[in-house]
């Protein structure tokens, strides 16, 4: 089990500072957490990981059911030994694929609206690829074709075995473009699913509750009360945001009010370095996102003047590291002519040298907020 303590609430919004205990450590919140959908952070070891100042990671229930199998992992100790991970770690459910894999993929919307559209999504309409019904989802798998069924027992089984600290529920993750019907029986849905979930929990394990209601804010309250009332143990913040960061931010300020203050705020897929700032001050103590790991696979590195592309050819004659006010090992020791040849020349060592950086920058940052709350300055 978890156990969550509020150490400072900020005077100018409402940011706090935490330590949430695990099993395996305790993390200082507001906190990043890293992406390791397979159980891996892409281009890194678990040792390179911990040098990048990350104190939990998330991995996906969906992905390791298919590979390797939530079995091959419980026999090899669990998710911690069998990545060589010492520190907290989270799993998703796999409820982001009900989206991604669904809606998500038809209309190529992501959980932010890019650009205004006509499309919606209406009560009764059906993705193409899954099938959702009122006991859970049926997937192909990408691997080999072969139908796979996920409902609420199952992730929570699957998350069993894999044996991480926490867990979520099992929940409908709605696309932007998802009309107020359609998101209302999604969410009774959602809400059917989270009793669920605690229902067959035999594990541990702690376990938070996911919010949904999309961008309409009666279905958010509604759904903060309702899932607040339940015995989870924290609380994840799911589903779609709007077409804009401020209507997403709002959104964040009218919801978290609702849920018990004593108990852990998760954002789920959110925390695009100008975004972290803004979430943190609305409460939210723990967020993950890809964005590091998969911008630096693109040669996309992150620093205090902005964004690099290291791919172009304008870098090969500069000397200087990523990021002259970086002490991590990449900017210690490799100069950005370096990485800009390694990209060029297609050698993998590239991914891994801005990955570390990337990683280290967003750790760091989010170091220097929690200094801002102590000090009340945000």
């Amino acid at each position: 089990m978890i156990e969550f303590t509020v150490l400072k609430k900020s005077k100018k919004s409402a940011a706090r500072l935490g330590i949430l205990k695990t099993p395996h450590g305790e993390i200082e919140t507001p906190a990043f957490v890293p992406v390791a959908t397979q159980a891996v952070i892409k281009t890194l070891t678990a040792e390179e990981v911990l040098q990048t100042k990350s104190q939990i990671l998330i991995c996906n229930t969906y992905h390791l059911h298919l590979k390797p199998d939530e079995k091959i992992v419980k026999q090899n100790g669990g998710l911690h030994k069998f990545m060589n991970w010492g520190k907290p770690l989270m799993t998703d459910s796999g409820g982001f694929q009900v989206f991604s894999l669904g809606f998500g993929r038809d209309y190529g919307t992501g959980k932010l609206l890019k650009e205004k559209t006509d499309k919606a999504i209406l009560a009764g309409d059906k993705p193409a690829n899954i099938k959702i019904k009122d006991d859970g989802v049926f997937f192909k798998s990408y691997i080999d074709g072969e139908t796979i069924f996920i409902g609420p027992r199952e992730s929570i089984k699957i998350q069993e075995k894999l044996g991480a600290d926490i867990i979520f529920a099992f929940d409908e993750c709605t696309s932007p473009i998802s009309d107020y019907n359609y998101t209302k029986q999604s969410l009774e849905k959602t809400h059917r699913w989270a009793k669920m979930c605690l229902d067959v929990k035999k594990s541990k394990q702690a376990l938070f509750g996911i919010i949904q209601g999309g961008k309409f804010s009666d279905l958010k309250e509604e759904s903060a009360k309702f899932i607040g009332n339940l015995p989870f143990d924290g609380f994840g913040i799911g589903g779609e945001f709007g077409d804009s960061k401020k209507t997403m931010t709002a959104m964040l300020n009218f919801t978290i009010p609702y849920l018990p203050q004593e108990k852990p705020v998760h954002l789920l897929g959110i925390g695009h370095i100008e975004d972290i700032k803004p979430i943190i001050t609305t409460g939210v103590d723990t967020f993950d996102c890809i964005t590091p790991t998969h911008y630096a696979r693109h040669g996309i590195a992150f620093t205090s003047k902005g964004r690099l592309d290291m791919q172009k050819k304008v870098f090969l004659k500069d000397k200087n590291p990523l990021d002259s006010s970086c002490t991590c090992l990449t900017c210690q020791n490799y100069s950005r002519s370096y990485i800009t040849h390694l990209f060029r020349a297609k050698e993998i060592t590239a991914l891994q040298l801005v990955t570390f950086h990337n990683l280290y920058y967003f750790n760091s940052y989010v170091e220097k907020l929690r200094e801002a709350i102590k000090n009340d300055k945000i």
